[in-house]
């Protein structure tokens, strides 16, 4: 018995294919970034934290930046949440932090936190007090 015409029998019951996402307004981005070639030395992992309250003359993007960043939050965080390329959130941060919007802070480092029998040894200290 011969499948039905123009329906293959191994993808009857395949989920559909996701489509590659493209940016869907490429002038947007360039308008955002414009021409400035110029980035702060920002990584992934380093924590932005807002400054205070956006300008009344501030630009949406700077608007919403601030308003996630009330709590640090790392570039690789705001990229996810704006849904923006990291090289386009670089961008914009760099912009922000020479006006003094944002503050950029380095990640916590795993080693300079204090050992963990140190910590145990001072909550013993504290139980027996």
């Amino acid at each position: 018995m011969n499948p039905p015409q123009g329906e293959h029998p191994s993808h009857r019951d395949d989920p559909p294919q996701r489509q590659r996402r493209s940016p869907e307004n490429p002038e947007r981005l360039y308008i955002l970034t414009g021409e400035d070639t110029e980035r702060a030395p920002l990584d992934l992992v380093t924590l932005i934290v807002a400054h205070g309250e956006a300008p009344p003359s501030a630009e949406p993007e700077h608007s919403v930046v601030l308003r996630l960043c009330s709590t640090p939050l790392s570039v690789a965080e705001l990229s996810a949440y704006l849904a923006l390329p990291f090289s386009v959130v670089t961008v914009l941060l760099t912009k922000m932090l020479g006006a003094d919007l944002v503050q950029a802070r380095a990640p916590i480092v795993r080693s300079t936190l204090p050992d963990r029998s140190l910590l145990e040894a001072v909550m013993h200290g504290l139980q027996k007090l």
